[in-house]
């Protein structure tokens, strides 16, 4: 049977049960092994890279967004976790698929317009108009500012799909001619398993910088309406 590039985009299952199951039991396994009243060198880094990331993430922020700093950072590492996944073996990317990446903008953007409409209605609805505007550029500049707010939340979710599936798909690529290439040109695929190798890191990076960007937009848009 040929199987195309887009298969790795599938859940893959096992006897009826979908292997994604058990992959996302993982992190959960690591947490309920480790004891948590005792400082070990993994809840040391765990806790030294959630402080840094947390103060990163609130810096464009003022004093009255850091309540939702707890809602972002869970959303960051959600987002780190899916992204992530799909490096493993028999396991797919959520985040390459681009209804789930729009089921979670779409509800984050429009928390922070609702934020803005009840905080502080009129600063927020004159976003969409700025000061100074010739009364002939009204209708235009409305209109405008009115689609790029709305293209927000799909730039999130297209962004973080485009990335991530393009990056699998070089990986596949290069997999593939490593496994045709192994039997004849053993000298080429060695290298060509080198650069496959620095693939996948730079693939494990795209996943983490995705996900803080992802957040990090959202941040500059609450920012916007607190």
């Amino acid at each position: 049977m040929i199987l195309s590039f887009f298969d790795q985009f599938n859940i893959p299952s096992m006897l009826g049960i979908p292997l994604m199951m058990p992959s996302m039991l993982f992190p959960l396994l690591i947490w309920f092994t480790t004891n948590r009243l005792i400082q070990s060198r993994y809840a040391t880094i765990q806790s030294l890279f959630i402080f840094s990331a947390t103060k990163q993430m609130m810096l464009p922020i003022n004093m009255k967004g850091h309540k939702w700093a707890s809602m972002l950072m869970a959303l960051l590492l959600l987002l780190i976790l899916l992204n992530t996944l799909g490096l493993l073996p028999y396991t797919f990317t959520p985040t390459t698929q681009l209804s789930m990446n729009m089921a979670l903008a779409i509800p984050a953007w429009l928390t922070t317009i609702l934020i803005g409409l009840r905080n502080q209605p009129t600063i927020t609805l004159g976003h969409l108009l700025p000061e100074g505007t010739p009364n002939l550029l009204i209708p235009m500049l409305v209109l405008i500012e009115t689609t790029s707010l709305l293209i927000r939340p799909i730039a999130l979710g297209v962004r973080l799909t485009a990335n991530l599936t393009a990056g699998h798909l070089l990986i596949q690529l290069t997999s593939t001619a490593v496994m045709f290439m192994l039997g004849s040109m053993t000298t080429t695929a060695m290298v060509t398993l080198v650069v496959l190798i620095l693939l996948t890191c730079l693939e494990m990076a795209v996943a983490l910088i995705q996900a803080y960007v992802f957040v990090l937009l959202l941040t500059l848009y609450l920012q916007e309406n607190i």
